[in-house]
């Protein structure tokens, strides 16, 4: 009795080993990165308490080049804000887009992705989080000033 106890725990482990290997991406909007100065929430403490996964943190090219674009040419404000969000981008994971279209809005590039890789996004915009539910994409989002929630339910990587 107790070695068929003690076999199966080790495999259990083998399984619950192999599955801590794969990671579960998270793309973020560009108001996302603003989330930590408007809030004061530690996005990336917060998502890791909320999905209690391994995650990627995913910038896309045109959120970045958004940002750049806000740090450039926005108010004095937003600059910094921008400035700010760009340090944060620094902490993620990269992904340029191969095909960027100069009349595609950064919001349907999300939505490509997201639709593309299965993953939810980690937005506070209400627009964009409407047209991610009506794909049955999951959203992660900013909920009474203090904390994340998800709406929808996440396919963890397998």
């Amino acid at each position: 009795m107790e070695i068929y106890r003690i076999r199966n725990d080790a495999l259990g482990m083998a399984a619950e080993s192999k599955r801590a290997k794969k990671t579960l991406k998270v793309i973020l909007d560009s108001n996302a990165l603003f989330v930590p100065l408007q809030f004061k929430i530690d996005i990336f403490e917060e998502l890791k308490t909320l999905l209690s996964v391994k995650f990627e943190p995913v910038v896309l090219s045109p959120i970045r080049r958004e940002l750049e674009t806000i740090a450039e040419a926005g108010s004095p404000k937003m600059r910094k804000l921008a400035s700010y969000a760009l340090e944060l981008a620094a902490k993620c994971v990269f992904f340029k887009v191969e095909k960027e279209k100069d009349a595609c809005s950064p919001d349907d590039v999300v939505v490509e992705m997201a639709k593309k890789w299965n993953c939810p996004v980690f937005t506070n915009d209400r627009e964009l989080r409407k047209k991610l539910r009506n794909i049955s994409v999951p959203v992660i989002y900013v909920r009474q000033k203090s904390r994340l929630e998800i709406d929808g339910r996440i396919q963890f990587p397998v």
